[in-house]
């Protein structure tokens, strides 16, 4: 054997005990013949549209390539006859999702503008100058309410005053646009573009600083009792659209009060759930009429906190929860920390109240089996040894079921041991990790 014969030897032995090792091989016997055939077409139509597709210059994207920013390259995507196959293939389960950031901003205009008593104000009158700078926040009022004003547009309009939202629709300037000038201005102002990500909330703290202006505007919203049904309802149908046959949401319960059909802020999270309860029925009621019924298994929610409470309303809120399970065993999954790790309190902060948790759980007469787990937020961060890098330290320690992102986990290889160990699934987000980690 010639030495360059020796190399290839090595070198083909190599290959081999290196594939042997991936989850596609050590699996293999699980593939039926549909599914190889499955494969090799599908790296077919990936390679083609690498040229077809990636390898051509587009006029609203110059130089895309695969793997490009998810924003910018978005509208590409879904052009391609890859994704095309993908949004028909069975998608299993959906285990990291915060229910009032899922629906389309459009959709959730639609379902504002339904209702007479949703309110919009501007914190400046809104002009051509104005527009892009302009912030707005939406807020279901008492019918006894009396508008001062009809536009956000006219030169009497003072910063601050409410305005009936379809009046302002109706009454947006012309020269904005009129009433699709208006649509596409708040759908933008619900949602995060590309020039937000990648232009003028470049890095981490300006980015958050603009998701949490999105998510407080749709929040207020959201969580209107008259909207909050249609919203679920339609999250459900979005979702098994998308081929999810199985779905735990995360629910922010911070706001104790939902504001009710009255304007005021009085419907506790008992009616929250037993709406949810509600729609979910009537949601798969629906789906065995059409026949449908084989493709969806069900939904549940985590019941999620952000994370600059004080330790001892964190208490208020795990008493909640455990009421909440004992009200809706089938419905609560889990209990979670969120919000921004690099610049909100810790896990450590919380370290007595949550390690009382389950204790608190069996004196509340929940059996140990019916016990909520915590599925917890942690290491959503570029950071190592920061304070949301060692989130992932007191996850694992307080027996967390699942981490949500656990981006940073990358560089902690007993911690990656002990996830590995513990059958500790990660519920990645490539997409949010591109945008909101830097």
């Amino acid at each position: 054997m010639t030495l360059l014969d020796e190399y290839y030897h090595k070198r083909t032995q190599l290959i081999a005990n290196d594939r042997a090792l991936r989850i596609d091989v050590v699996n293999g016997d699980r593939f039926s013949e549909k599914s190889r055939q499955a494969d090799v077409i599908l790296r077919r139509i990936r390679e083609e549209e690498a040229k077809s597709i990636w390898a051509i210059e587009h006029e609203e994207v110059p130089h895309p390539f695969p793997g490009m920013e998810f924003l910018t390259g978005k509208d590409i995507i879904l052009k391609t006859q890859l994704f095309n196959i993908i949004t028909k293939m069975p998608k299993g389960a959906l285990l990291h999702v915060h229910l009032d950031l899922t629906v389309n901003g459009n959709t959730l205009l639609a379902l504002a503008l339904q209702h007479t008593s949703i309110h919009i104000r501007a914190s400046a009158r809104v002009t051509p100058g104005s527009i892009k700078s302009v912030e707005i926040e939406f807020r279901p009022l008492p019918p006894s309410f009396v508008p001062q004003c009809i536009s956000l547009c006219l030169p009497t309009y003072r910063p601050g005053q409410w305005v009936p939202l379809r009046r302002a629709r109706e009454q947006f300037d012309a020269a904005l646009g009129g009433v699709q000038g208006f649509d596409s201005w708040v759908a933008r102002c619900l949602t995060i573009n590309p020039s937000d990500a990648y232009v003028t909330h470049n890095n981490n703290i300006r980015i958050w600083d603009r998701f949490r202006a999105a998510a407080i505007l749709t929040s207020n919203l959201v969580y209107f009792a008259p909207i909050w049904r249609a919203y679920i309802r339609q999250f459900l149908e979005e979702t098994i659209a998308d081929g999810v046959s199985y779905v735990e949401a995360r629910i922010n319960f911070s706001p104790k009060y939902m504001i009710g059909p009255d304007g005021e802020e009085n419907v506790p999270h008992k009616e929250w759930l037993s709406m949810f309860q509600d729609v979910l029925v009537e949601f798969n009621e629906s789906l065995r009429a059409q026949g449908r019924d084989d493709g969806f298994i069900g939904a549940k929610i985590i019941y999620s906190v952000i994370r600059d409470c004080e330790p001892e309303e964190l208490e208020w809120y795990l008493h909640d929860c455990i009421e909440m399970k004992k009200l809706f065993p089938d419905i609560i999954a889990g209990f979670d920390l969120v919000g921004d790790e690099n610049i909100l309190r810790p896990l450590k902060d919380y370290l007595p109240q949550l390690l009382s948790f389950s204790t608190l759980q069996t004196s509340q007469g929940l059996p140990e089996h019916h016990h909520i787990p915590f599925i917890l937020h942690a290491g959503e961060t570029t950071g190592d040894g920061s304070i949301a890098d060692d989130n992932l330290y007191d996850a694992l320690l307080l027996g967390t079921k699942r981490i949500g992102h656990g981006f940073s986990l990358v560089k902690h290889p007993r911690l990656m041991s002990m996830c590995r160990e513990r059958g500790i699934a990660l519920e990645v987000c490539p997409i949010s990790n591109e945008i909101l980690v830097r």
